[in-house]
């Protein structure tokens, strides 16, 4: 298994930008899909991004499509969220995840549920 530890959360005002790191500890990160998603307030957890194991195919929820660039380092064990022109809607708690889903099959890479491995969050806030 994996163990993931999320960091870069803060406060920034809104148009400001923000990088989350994800460090993965254990078994090989190359071998897992990874993708980010968070948690506003008293609302359901939901995607923002994914990278395949190879980190050559990304994927975005609508909402962040050219404003977020997720990107990983297998050598390094790390995943990144590069967040850029933030907005107050962006403020949630940012989770990495990780599993070895395939998408080549009926795994579903933007679903909660699809995913065995979860970091504790960091708190992103965006002021207007």
């Amino acid at each position: 298994q994996v163990q993931l530890e999320e960091s870069g959360g803060g406060l920034v005002h809104a148009g400001g930008s923000l990088s989350l790191s994800c460090v993965a500890t254990g078994r090989a990160f190359a071998m897992y899909f990874m993708a980010w998603f968070r948690q506003a307030p008293g609302k359901e957890r939901e995607f923002v991004a994914a990278i395949t194991r190879n980190g050559r195919n990304q994927y975005y929820a609508e909402s962040v499509k050219g404003r977020f660039t997720i990107s990983r380092n297998n050598a390094e064990s790390t995943g990144n969220l590069q967040m850029s022109s933030l907005k107050p809607e962006d403020t949630a708690v940012y989770y990495c995840a990780a599993d070895t889903g395939d998408i080549s099959g009926a795994w579903q890479y933007d679903e909660v549920q699809e995913y065995d491995y979860w970091g504790q969050g960091t708190q992103v806030t965006v002021s207007s």
